[in-house]
């Protein structure tokens, strides 16, 4: 039996980029999805093209706020309360899936109770998605205590099963996509990796991970404030994260 997987894309003056991020969803291998598109008050053409997408396929949902939040966290949030999938997973609107993403990651779940959370690998393009194999490579398998020590589930790739996990939802912190997956896995899931390539994650001048001393303070905030860890972890899982974020800034 297919189980109905919801996309949570949120959308703020995405003209150049979300037709194809939308399209990358069209072209899915695995049919049984609901894409819900929630624009956070755009005021370019986002949403003329979110909706006439939508004109031509049912299966894409456009819901609005009319004021701009600031977070990531509120239009997303507002996509899982109306998520009618068993499955949830994440598509900002300037990245894009490659077309098996859904039926390579689904298999992972499996009949192992603690897997809560399936992600991938995906590679790194320029802001005209030209591919240079910039591959980012993460582990097959992690748990609360290692994703402290980095976040290596890439958002564009993270999928979570409601059955298993409930409905879980974003903090309005920054960095608020690791804030989940330390949520789920806190309790006693895991994540696995399907070990293959299955999105493109476009890396421009607004992109999160352009914005680089901006996250070393987001983390430290999500070790002492979100997670309250003592500072002597803090401090341990801090130097780490460090660590592996040079490494990842050279893919």
């Amino acid at each position: 039996m297919a189980h109905l997987v919801s996309i949570v894309m949120p959308v703020h003056n995405a003209e150049r980029y979300i037709e194809a991020a939308i399209r990358s969803v069209m072209q899915q291998t695995y049919q049984e999805w609901e894409l819900l598109v929630v624009d956070d008050a755009s005021s370019d053409a986002s949403m003329q093209i979110a909706r006439r997408l939508a004109a031509s396929d049912s299966r894409i949902k456009v819901l609005v706020n009319e004021r701009n939040t600031g977070y990531p966290a509120t239009p997303r949030n507002k996509a899982i309360d109306a998520a009618q999938g068993r499955y949830i997973a994440f598509l900002d609107s300037d990245d894009m899936w490659l077309p098996h993403k859904l039926e390579q990651q689904l298999p992972f779940f499996g009949d192992d109770e603690r897997v809560g959370v399936v992600f991938s690998n995906y590679e790194k393009v320029d802001a005209d998605a030209q591919r240079a194999d910039r591959v980012v490579i993460a582990p097959s398998y992690t748990d609360y205590k290692h994703l402290l020590l980095g976040n290596v589930i890439g958002n564009v790739t993270g999928i979570y099963d409601t059955e298993r996990v409930g409905k879980v939802h974003f903090r309005k912190v920054r960095h608020e996509d690791y804030a989940m997956w330390l949520s789920i896995l806190k309790r006693g899931f895991v994540a696995r990796n399907t070990g293959t390539v299955v999105a493109l994650y476009r890396v421009t001048g607004d992109s999160v991970s352009a914005r680089k001393m901006h996250l070393l303070s987001w983390q430290w905030n999500i070790y002492r404030r979100v997670e309250k860890l003592n500072i002597f972890s803090s401090v341990y899982y801090y130097i780490n994260y460090a660590i592996r974020g040079l490494i990842k800034s050279f893919v």
